[in-house]
């Protein structure tokens, strides 16, 4: 049950104290600090941000402070206000984003340079290209190195959302098996170079006046570059590798 508080917005000290707290019933700070097994200045912490966020309450009886957890059903509640503020947290980010947009693209004409890291980094490159003007991209890349990261469901979601933007792609891969089948869409247009003769261990991607290269061996890096100048140069050299390779 603690996980899925903590997936409700309670930290892990809060978690363990509602918890601790609906089981003993009204308590002392130092009684719930035990069964949850926390200090007690760590105790009094979480039931302060408990109590702000309406999951507990406090009384004195004597001359003694005692805290009780309430409902469960106040969970729901819980819940409503945060959708509430992450809807509104929504509509504000709607409001700031074509200046946010503005200020990305304020240094115009001039080459840009933007790095990434890791799997999820790789997917924000492809998203890139996904969300680019560009009707088209050329592509050179291993792919035994790519189907080693992606798994086939996450390969296959790319691919089709790349053909619901109605991208086309012009693909130059080597694979220890050979040639693969070829693709499917009428998008898509592959080549074959044998890994023996092109040993590539990056992925190569031109698109507009991009051009995005990631390494697939060792840790993930990615590095997408803004420059119309060394896009056309790309495109003009894989021009020349895609007429030299024949069709697979």
């Amino acid at each position: 049950m603690q996980k899925e508080l903590e997936q409700l917005g309670l930290s892990d000290k809060e978690a363990k104290t509602y918890l601790a707290s609906l089981e003993l019933g009204p308590s002392s700070a130092q009684e719930i600090a035990k069964k949850a097994g926390l200090k007690r200045p760590t105790a009094y912490f979480a039931i302060d941000g408990l109590i702000k966020k309406g999951l507990m309450s406090s009384f004195e009886k004597g001359k003694k402070q005692f805290f009780a957890a309430e409902s469960p059903e106040r969970l729901v509640s819980v819940v409503a206000n945060q959708k509430r503020k992450a809807a509104a947290l929504e509509e504000d980010l709607r409001h700031i984003l074509p200046t946010m947009n503005s200020l990305f693209h304020l240094a115009g004409e001039k080459p840009g340079v933007r790095f990434f890291e890791g799997k999820e980094g790789i997917k924000a490159m492809q998203e890139d290209f996904l969300k680019s003007r560009a009707s088209s991209l050329e592509n050179i890349y291993p792919r035994d190195d790519f189907v080693k990261i992606f798994s086939k469901p996450e390969r296959e979601h790319y691919v089709r959302q790349r053909e619901k933007k109605r991208i086309r792609v012009r693909t130059i891969y080597t694979s220890e098996a050979g040639a693969v089948l070829p693709a499917k869409d009428s998008l898509t247009e592959r080549r074959f170079v044998s890994p023996k003769v092109f040993p590539f261990s990056a992925d190569i991607t031109i698109y507009g006046n991009m051009v995005a290269i990631a390494t697939y061996r060792g840790k993930l890096i990615g590095v997408i570059i803004e420059s119309k100048e060394i896009a056309e140069t790309l495109r003009l050299i894989f021009n020349l590798a895609w007429q030299a390779a024949g069709k697979k």
